[in-house]
């Protein structure tokens, strides 16, 4: 079969002479077992990146994911669900994507705000007036880039969910296209104002995974830009925002120094330090049921909410000490165990609003090894 003139069908989607959309989709809403969201998930997934459906649109959706494995387990349509396949609906009517241009490059931007940032794959086309069509639109948008609902990391911190925007994005469209972008727009927002290049510098020497991804792609193939493009897409879309502001010390403070300790047997959590004042020594011990992360983490928690000095945090724990390294404005995935995801969140938003400087530094204490 042979379609000679447009609109052309193929491979589920209808495209015009300039724009791209996928063919009239029945969404199922009748929705019984956990197969009948497994189909209806896989289908909004299919059009995502076409019509730049966002995450949090559909994570009442993806919730119903979660509970039984057994395909025949019972589900119905929440509330939230509903609301949420309305939107897509209304979504689905109104955007479409567009046929990319062969003599134009392609360009991504950052889009969209935490916890789930977003990007879009685009051309941009200058020569935007025709004869038979006036002025038109010179946003080409190719393809929406989106971010995994479930992460592989169980805290991670807004510059990395940048960086594998950028990664995933470029190998997208060297998948289509075999080529490499022309720009990447980092239209990033701070506290203090809008990313300027020196604060992009200070970004880059802060986080090594976006570091690497960025340093490797401007020295290679293209241009990192602070800016966005005048378009109303780009500034109905909220801005990414992120913070600079880094209160942990990469070296020793001369400062209280707090020292963390558990034990699995009794179920101790004890913190001690000497009193700056009295030259005593000091003790905070309780008893925290669960297993010894759980308690180390515990005591730690209560070392963030007894002291507002600077402090040097030292933990028997390499466990410990990584989360509350990462801790600061990090983005939690959802914790089956209740009590860990609890103190998972309080350590978080106590780091996060911290404003003196600490270290923290763990200890090899059950080793043969050299240490502190």
């Amino acid at each position: 079969k042979i379609q000679r003139m447009p609109p052309w069908k193929y491979l589920g989607l209808e495209m015009g002479k300039r724009t791209l959309v996928p063919q009239k989709l029945a969404i199922k809403n009748n929705i019984k077992t956990l197969a009948d969201v497994h189909q209806l998930c896989e289908c909004l997934n299919w059009v995502r990146p076409w019509l730049g459906i966002p995450m949090e649109d559909l994570a009442p959706l993806f919730n119903l994911l979660k509970g039984g494995e057994e395909l025949s387990s019972p589900r119905t349509l929440t509330h939230e669900a509903a609301t949420a396949l309305e939107k897509v609906q209304e979504m689905i009517s109104k955007r479409q994507a567009h046929r990319y241009h062969p003599d134009l490059p392609f360009n991504f931007i950052v889009l969209g705000k935490l916890p789930h940032p977003h990007g879009m794959i685009f051309q941009w086309d200058v020569s935007n007036k025709t004869k038979d069509q006036g002025s038109r639109d010179p946003l080409l948008i190719t393809e929406w880039v989106f971010l995994s609902h479930h992460r592989s990391k169980r805290m991670t911190r807004p510059q990395e969910l940048v960086a594998e925007l950028i990664r995933k994005a470029c190998l997208q469209i060297r998948e289509l296209a075999s080529v490499d972008f022309t720009c990447i727009h980092l239209p990033i927002q701070l506290g203090s104002g809008h990313l300027t290049k020196a604060m992009l510098e200070h970004l880059l020497q802060e986080n090594k995974a976006l570091q690497f991804t960025l340093d490797s792609y401007s020295e290679i193939h293209g241009q990192i830009s602070i800016h966005r493009l005048a378009h109303k897409l780009f500034n109905q879309d909220v801005q990414f925002y992120i913070s600079l502001k880094n209160i942990q010390s990469k070296k020793t403070l001369k400062a209280l120094t707090v020292f963390t300790d558990t034990s699995g047997a009794s179920h101790k959590s004890v913190m001690t330090w000497r009193d700056p004042r009295t030259q005593r020594w000091e003790a905070d011990v309780i008893k925290v049921e669960g297993s010894p992360q759980i308690a180390e983490l515990a005591t730690v928690i209560r070392a963030f909410e007894r002291f507002s000095e600077p402090f040097s945090l030292v933990t028997d724990s390499s466990y410990v000490a990584g989360v509350v390294s990462r801790a600061e404005n990090a983005i939690l995935q959802d914790v089956p165990n209740m009590a860990l995801f609890e103190l998972l969140s309080k350590l978080i938003t106590l780091v996060s609003h911290w404003e003196q400087p600490f270290y923290v530094m763990p200890v090899r204490s059950h080793t043969d090894l050299p240490g502190f």
